[in-house]
């Protein structure tokens, strides 16, 4: 695993220790990222789930402003700061042990704002379209907000979740990525390849 592109390319990333970590691999996140940038102009970011860091670190690497950390597991908030450290980016960086849930409460107590959000869960579970809708309803989205959901690729989220619009679904072997857009006040009955 290493930074694909931007300022830390080719920086090699530590994965987490033991098998309960599956970091997005480099073909998959060169993927991502030719979908939802490829490189950015400032903005924030939030790496739910963030196991290695590797998504929040390539977005970094790529022109986002700054990146918010989330992860329950010691093991991964260990790695998430070696990678950052690594790749020389720790100081646009923010990280934290906590869960999920959680996490959110304190972000918008914090009155923090994300353009960018990628959300890894563990596949066992599949409410990434619950959590989508917790960060609306706590003011955490910017409009225009990109959701990145990585997912089990038996499983599908809707194409319309309350406040989001689909852009892209792709299939890479077991896992599959489905990119959401956040419409403030918007309908989410557009079509959707209007605003890809």
């Amino acid at each position: 695993m290493r930074v694909v592109s931007g300022t830390a390319k080719g920086r090699p990333l530590k994965s987490v220790p033991g098998t309960g970590t599956r970091p997005t691999t480099d073909k998959v996140k060169e993927a991502i990222f030719s979908m939802i940038g490829p490189y950015f102009d400032g903005g924030d970011c939030l790496d739910l789930f963030a196991g290695t860091g590797g998504l929040g670190i390539e977005a970094l690497s790529r022109g986002i402003g700054s990146a918010v950390f989330i992860d329950k597991e010691p093991k991964s908030i260990d790695t998430v700061r070696e990678n950052l450290k690594t790749a020389k980016l720790e100081e646009q960086a923010e990280v934290y042990r906590n869960d999920a849930n959680k996490a959110l409460f304190a972000l918008e107590k914090r009155g923090r704002k994300f353009d960018l959000v990628f959300m890894d869960p563990p596949y066992r579970h599949k409410f990434g379209d619950e959590l989508m809708v917790m960060m609306t309803a706590k003011g955490l989205l910017r409009s225009g907000a990109v959701i990145v959901l990585e997912h089990e690729s038996g499983y599908e989220y809707p194409e319309l979740i309350p406040g989001f619009i689909q852009l892209r679904h792709a299939v890479y072997g077991e896992t599959a990525v489905s990119i959401y857009r956040y419409e403030s006040g918007a309908e989410t009955d557009i079509d959707k390849d209007e605003g890809v």
